[in-house]
């Protein structure tokens, strides 16, 4: 039987690619067939529906946009969902609140299949390149069976014990990315409307303890004013809101977080929702240009 893969989105297209050019045996399927077709061509099959896949596939890789869109696949809730999961492993790597992930686990199990969590740190550049970060949790022999599947797609894979734990760990680490960018996007438009060369600010960023390779980046598309995207305006505030129903859930404050999610919501309302998350820049330009000129 062939590996499964369903969702080739902005980062799926890319992982699928690379496990095809690993040698993976890949079925996968997709609702727009064109980019299946792109992966077909690389040497995966492209399969006629999702529960093909299932059929076929003893291990399938989920990479969907939110749970709506998996129960969908799923057909969730119908015996058709119990036919699919049954004797299958179920790779989630997308993002999704780990509460649903935990309800996901306990269905696909009580169906006779298995479930691992592989949520990933990356964007469509690292994506390319095999150079995420996987975040994995699940039964140990589940993931010892996943964990070679990734190897062409992670650079580095961190194991998080028991689901949902690797959801809340992506959770977490996603709210330091988007706090990040909308600091940087922030920074950038103090520099620039400071009359700043903002290539000499660049250059201090980058030369300075606090580069990275999201800061180098992003910072690359500020100054280019390349907002084409890697990540999604959409996509952040649709995690950025997890992020807060997480954090309200366990009692934690997160007022950083709460404002950044404001600003992708405004940058999103503004018309960038297809744009890369440093079109956050927008959002923080608005609100200068409806202060008005300051004093003097």
């Amino acid at each position: 039987m062939s590996v499964g893969f369903i969702g080739l989105g902005n980062m799926g297209l890319p992982m699928a690619l690379n496990m095809v050019r690993a040698g993976t045996t890949l079925m996968v399927w997709n609702r727009s067939r064109d980019k299946a077709e792109l992966v077909a061509e690389a040497g995966a099959t492209v399969a006629r529906s999702p529960a093909h896949v299932f059929r076929d596939s003893t291990t399938v890789f989920l990479m969907l946009a939110n749970g709506a869109v998996i129960d969908e696949v799923l057909e969730r809730g119908t015996p058709r969902f119990d036919q699919m999961v049954s004797g299958r492993t179920l790779v989630h790597m997308g993002t999704t609140a780990a509460a649903y992930s935990e309800r996901l686990s306990r269905d696909i199990e009580s169906a006779g299949g298995r479930f691992v969590e592989a949520p990933v740190s990356g964007s469509r550049r690292p994506a390319e390149a095999g150079q995420l970060v996987g975040m994995v949790a699940g039964p140990t022999a589940a993931v010892d069976a996943v964990l070679p599947l990734l190897a062409p797609l992670c650079s580095t894979t961190v194991m998080c014990g028991e689901v949902p734990n690797a959801t809340r760990m992506k959770l977490a680490v996603n709210l330091f990315l988007i706090t990040q960018v909308a600091g940087l996007a922030e920074a950038f438009h103090f520099a620039e409307n400071n009359g700043l060369d903002v290539e000499a600010f660049r250059s201090v960023l980058d030369a300075g303890p606090m580069a990275s390779g999201v800061s180098r980046i992003k910072l690359e598309k500020l100054v280019l004013g390349d907002f084409e995207v890697q990540a999604s305006i959409s996509d952040v505030h649709y995690n950025s809101r997890l992020v807060a129903e997480a954090a309200r859930r366990a009692g934690v404050s997160s007022p950083v977080l709460d404002t950044c999610r404001d600003l992708f919501a405004e940058a999103e309302q503004l018309g960038h929702g297809h744009a890369d998350m440093v079109a956050v820049l927008r959002a923080i330009e608005a609100r200068t240009e409806a202060r008005g000129p300051g004093p003097g």
